[in-house]
This record gives C-alpha cells, sequence and structure tokens, in this order.
C-alpha cells in the first residue's frame, strides 16, 4: 500500500530545492566559454576510464543485472554529449533568420528533476548533467532505490567537478533515500521533469503538474532482405543483443528476415553466438520470462543467456552469447515474444515479399513499442522508405547495431542522449533525443518585414473563385 510523503521528506525536498536555486542563479549570467569549460570538467571527472569503470561496475553489483565487462564502455557517450554541447550555443543568441527578421535568445528552465533508472545508474546522471550545468540549470536526481548508492557516489563525483570549474557544487543534489512520494513531490516542486525508465516512472512524471520528458517502452525490430550484407547484419544484431546483455529498450528483439535469406541469417547469428531454441525450449522460456500477470521476471533481466535458459530449466553451451527462438505467425498481446524482451534473446520471423514484411512490422509495433525505434539492413532505397513511411516509430537505423546507434555514435549524426522520445505513439510529447536544447527556454524576438503575403489566386489555387452553396 502506498504511503504518504513524511515532514522530513517534504522538508528535505524544500532545502535541496532552495539550495539548487541558488546555484543556478550563480551561473545565470556566465559566458559561453565558462559553460564550455564547465562541461568539460564535468565529462572529463565523471567520464574518465578510471571513475566511470568503477561506478558502471558498481552499478552492475548493486542491480544485479547488466554486464559488468560491458558497461563500462559507456563511458564514450559521455564524450558524445559534450561533443554536441560544445557545438552548440546555450546562452545569449543562439539561432538569427534574417529573412524572416527573427532572433532566438536561450534561457535556462531552472530546477530540474532528473530520474535515474536502474540500468544505467552511473551513466545518466552526467549525461544529464553537462547538458543541463551547460544550459545553466541546477539538477535534482532522483535514483532507482535499488542502484541509489551508485547514483549518489556519481554526483559526488560530479560536484567536485564543479568545484574544479569554479561552480557551485549544489548545481547537482542526489536523493539519498528514494521513495515514490518523495520523488512524487520533487517532480511537482521543480521546474522540468527528465523521467528515463519505466512506464511507472514516465506516467508519474506526467501526472506532476509540471512540464516533462518521459520516454516510451521499446520493442526494436530489424527488417532485413536479401539485399543485405549477411555478415554484417548479423555481426550488428548481435552486438545490439548482447550490449549490457540486452537491457537496453533499443536492443535488437524482433529479427524480420526475407524467406530466400533466412537459413544463411539464421547460420550467421549462429556464428556469431546464437542459440536456436526448439519448441521445448521455448515453451520453457516463456514461462520462466513472464509470470501469471504477464510481467517480466526479474532473474532473468539483462542476463548471460546461460542464466536465462538456467532459470527456465534447461543449458546452453557456454560459448553463446544470446538465445533465439522462432515466432512466425505470433504476433499480439497473448503472444509473449513478441513484446520487448529485456535480455538476451531474440524472437525470428520470415517473409517473402517486402509487403509482407511491413505487415509483420505493423503487427509487431501494435502489440507493443510504438514510437521507439527499428532499423534495416538493406541496400534497396525503395525498401527503406517503404518501411521508414510505415513504421510508427520516431527513428529508423539504416544498417546500423540499433542499440549502439538510434541514441548517437560517432559514425551517424543522431544527437547523444539517454533519453529517446518516443512521440505521442509512445504517450511522449517529442519524436526527438532528448537533448541540451530541452532543456533551454527560448525569447523569440520579432522584427518587422516586407510583407510576405500571397495572392488570393496563389493561395487557394484550382479552389478559387468556385461558386460555394
Amino acid at each position: 500500500m502506498a504511503r504518504d510523503l513524511t515532514d522530513e521528506e517534504r522538508a528535505l525536498a524544500k532545502d535541496m530545492l532552495a539550495r539548487a536555486r541558488t546555484a543556478q542563479a550563480q551561473i545565470e549570467d556566465w559566458s559561453q566559454e565558462r559553460l564550455d569549460r564547465l562541461a568539460q570538467a564535468i565529462s572529463w571527472y565523471a567520464g574518465n576510464e578510471k571513475t566511470f569503470t568503477r561506478l558502471a561496475e558498481q552499478g552492475v553489483d548493486e542491480s544485479g543485472i547488466g554486464d559488468r565487462d560491458g558497461r563500462p564502455a559507456k563511458r564514450f557517450k559521455i564524450q558524445m554529449v559534450l561533443r554536441d554541447v560544445l557545438r552548440t550555443p546555450s546562452t545569449g543568441i543562439v539561432e538569427v533568420d534574417e529573412a524572416k527578421g527573427l532572433v532566438k535568445y536561450a534561457k535556462p528552465v531552472g530546477v530540474i528533476a532528473s530520474l535515474i533508472p536502474m540500468t544505467n545508474p552511473a551513466m545518466t546522471p552526467p549525461v544529464t548533467g553537462v547538458s543541463s550545468a551547460n544550459a545553466r540549470n541546477a539538477v535534482i536526481f532522483s535514483p532507482h532505490p535499488r542502484t541509489a548508492q551508485t547514483t549518489w557516489e556519481m554526483t559526488e563525483v560530479m560536484r567536485a567537478a564543479c568545484r574544479a570549474a569554479g561552480a557551485p557544487e549544489d548545481l547537482f543534489q542526489v536523493v539519498r533515500k528514494p521513495s515514490i512520494p518523495l520523488t512524487q513531490y520533487l517532480m511537482s516542486i521543480c521546474d522540468l521533469t527528465l523521467a528515463t525508465g519505466g512506464k511507472p516512472m514516465v506516467q508519474a512524471a506526467y501526472s506532476s503538474g509540471k512540464p516533462a520528458y518521459g520516454v516510451g517502452a521499446g520493442n526494436s525490430s530489424i527488417v532485413i532482405d536479401e539485399t543485405a550484407d549477411i555478415e554484417i547484419a548479423a555481426q550488428n544484431s548481435r552486438i545490439s543483443k548482447t550490449s549490457d546483455f540486452g537491457s537496453g529498450c533499443s536492443a535488437d528483439g524482433n529479427i524480420i528476415i526475407q524467406r530466400s535469406i533466412y537459413d544463411q541469417m539464421v547460420a550467421a547469428l549462429e556464428a556469431e553466438g546464437g542459440y536456436l531454441c526448439n519448441a521445448e525450449e521455448k515453451a520453457m522460456l516463456q514461462a520462466a520470462m513472464w509470470d501469471e500477470k504477464g510481467n517480466r521476471t526479474f532473474p532473468t533481466i539483462a542476463c548471460r543467456p546461460q542464466q536465462t535458459a538456467d532459470v527456465a530449466g534447461f543449458s546452453i553451451p557456454e560459448d553463446r552469447k544470446f538465445l533465439m527462438v522462432e515466432n512466425q505467425g505470433q504476433i499480439g498481446p497473448e503472444h509473449k515474444f513478441s513484446k520487448e524482451k529485456l535480455t538476451t534473446l531474440m524472437a525470428l520471423y520470415h517473409f517473402e515479399t517486402f509487403d509482407d514484411a511491413l505487415e509483420t512490422v505493423a503487427a509487431i509495433y501494435n502489440t507493443g513499442g510504438k514510437g521507439h525505434s527499428c532499423g534495416i539492413y538493406s541496400h534497396n532505397d525503395e525498401n527503406i522508405d517503404r518501411l521508414a513511411r510505415l513504421a510508427p516509430v520516431s527513428r529508423m537505423m539504416v544498417r546500423q547495431p540499433q542499440s549502439k546507434a538510434n541514441a548517437g555514435a560517432w559514425t551517424n549524426g543522431m544527437p547523444m542522449t539517454s533519453s529517446l522520445g518516443c512521440g505521442v505513439w509512445g504517450g511522449n510529447i517529442t519524436n526527438e533525443n532528448v537533448t541540451m536544447k530541452h532543456m533551454m527556454n527560448y525569447t523569440w524576438v520579432s522584427r518587422p518585414i516586407p510583407e510576405d503575403r500571397p495572392s488570393e489566386e496563389e493561395l487557394f489555387g484550382e479552389f478559387y473563385g468556385q461558386e460555394v452553396a
């Protein structure tokens, strides 16, 4: 049963907010040069290899999910955020359109409540913090209870970076003993909420009474047609599926393969470390991975495939990196493997014509994951265009490992983020990768320009002058 906010929690939240406002006011007049230097300090202190590796590994140990060996590599996301921030003006005039007589000025939003998921307790704070500080905001982090210590220690590192750059350390604060009532109250008194996490967290943010950026659930689906480079597609699918043991909402979940190359693609996936389950093993997996209410079971989330198989009651070779189940024609709420998996398991489908592929994609997203992302391995521009026109997603990766690409990569132009907006499809207000520009207010200054008024004939086209009953 949910409890009420205690007086102690209310007082704590008010004190943190007051300190955050004081700190934020102290950098409100900083120059772009000083703000960029602050962003560099935060990025280095939080993202240097020694510090980030320690805290990334600690986050896995604390939560009990994720890849302890692989997660430290996420420090490069901090570098990519810094790259984008240093290329983006965040104070004073940030945009000029002389033809329209418009000038845009950037202003801070104030104090941000940032909800931190247990899947990235070390990475999300600096990814958010670099952008927030450069935009002249303060942040109060509300960690997941299971990984509160990791987020607290990372925040302490970021506070040290502020001191090194001559900025007030209270630009970053963290709740030491998080609770649902305290988090809800923080969201109601801060100026903006960034909710990176599960559906209940996002719903709470949207009901806080303050502006919020939330994210949607993933169910990443990948189409592979007969023009694809099969070895590259298999390698990238393995990279995407096994990154942090499939904990990310962008990890390849559904692989939709053209029938003419299906056997070759499955063989290539097996060569990359995939284990194709038989019908009996598939049934055992379903019973183990979802409870009687249809919720994912914790022991099978974001773990090695050997652990998932063991929980299900069978064993697989130690060299296998991910599980595969054939799921042709089994799409819908009652078919669990057509939903988000959140672990090292992918469902396989096949299609004859590209029309069939599009039907499969539509059916999968009607089951779950609308608004998030999809991908395609193809050198047929018409197929790429057709998928882009049909798929109800906010981002589509072409010939790239989904979980390593759609939140930003060195080799594409997507803005780096840890929060992927899913648009109205996913119950969000934006389809974009949530970045620094979403953490700023803007003042538009408009000067008069020569009249821009088309004739009525031009405006109404063929309908101009027609009699209307």
